[in-house]
């Protein structure tokens, strides 16, 4: 009774419900998932994460015989399976949010997936290209319709997202300048444009010359090609389209941009690699950590530092030469 009157006045229910956590991620993936403020990428993986991964290994069990011991010995028997260390996070992480609903609709009186330490992800230092390996992808892809696009990822190191939903509204060529504010996006309900995560990332980023001069070359192609589209072109001010005006499938980019690493010679390069060699080379050339955080719509100095210590040698090395190049010693 004692019991049973300390959960009533914390506001928790009577009795656990007995209701099974695959009938609940049902539930919740219709509902409440749908209803949050998540992108819509987000609530699609959060979706598949429940299916592929929650359902078959706890889908049976009753939610109010759910321990904390359960949600771990899914930890374990995920990286047992050899999965990525981030993997292994979002599958806690949605574990626990869809637990989290059923704690305020008063389903549950806690959630034992709040009692346990969310799963550690280490650091890894960012891939990046050499000045040697970028020369060699660029001259790979010369004369590619999407060697314009790629071009610009290196210079500028925007995301996927962000280089697939940029306008020519977006950009100032005479000024030498683009503002990121769309993100393009493969979803569960198609192709869609929305605005960048955090307000860092909508920003103002320079572009060196040489990409000023690739993207007017590339406006005339595309000029060429609406003509040759006639009535079929379908105008959509995206910078980067197919032959008929229509936004770029993501999953086909990065497919031909493996093709033209491979091409190159380069293995294990992935199309973010652009972003984070054009973040290495301008740390390399002294660029102060805080205007490459700016450049790359970081939400925080911390991160971009943490991301890319690793330059930080090569900086320490320079600085090193051209000490003993001014006193010469």
């Amino acid at each position: 009774m004692k019991v049973l009157r300390e959960r009533l006045d914390a506001g928790a229910p009577v009795k656990d419900t007995t209701m099974s956590l695959s009938a609940w991620l049902e539930d919740w993936s219709t509902k409440a998932l749908p209803a949050s403020d998540r992108r819509q990428a987000t609530i699609d993986l959060y979706a598949t994460i429940a299916r592929k991964h929650l359902v078959p290994a706890l889908g049976t069990r009753p939610l109010d015989r759910i321990r904390p011991s359960d949600v771990e010995a899914l930890i374990v028997s995920k990286r047992t399976a050899g999965l990525a260390p981030s993997t292994v996070r979002t599958i806690y992480t949605v574990l626990r949010a869809a637990l989290d609903i059923t704690v305020r609709d008063g389903l549950l009186g806690r959630n034992p997936a709040a009692a346990v330490r969310r799963p550690a992800v280490e650091r890894q230092d960012a891939a990046f290209l050499t000045v040697d390996d970028a020369h060699r992808l660029l001259d790979s892809m010369r004369g590619e319709r999407l060697e314009p696009l790629f071009r610009l990822m290196l210079a500028t190191g925007l995301r996927r997202g962000e280089a697939l939903g940029l306008h020519w509204s977006d950009v100032d060529l005479d000024g030498g300048t683009l503002r990121v504010r769309w993100t393009l996006t493969r979803t569960s309900k198609g192709l869609q444009l929305g605005e960048p995560k955090t307000e860092k990332s909508r920003r103002s980023v320079p572009l060196p010359r040489s990409t000023v001069a690739a993207l007017r070359a590339h406006r005339q192609q595309q000029a060429t090609e609406q003509l040759a589209a006639g009535e079929a072109w379908r105008d959509s001010d995206l910078l980067f389209t197919t032959e008929v005006g229509t936004p770029l499938e993501p999953r086909n980019v990065l497919r031909r941009f493996e093709t033209l690493a491979e091409r190159a010679g380069l293995r294990d390069v992935h199309l973010h690699t652009l972003r984070h060699s054009a973040a290495s080379f301008l740390l390399a050339a002294g660029t102060h950590t805080k205007v490459v955080q700016e450049h790359l719509g970081h939400s925080s100095y911390a991160i971009t530092a943490d991301i890319y210590s690793h330059v930080a040698p090569e900086q320490r090395r320079e600085a090193a030469d051209r000490l003993d190049e001014a006193l010469d010693w």
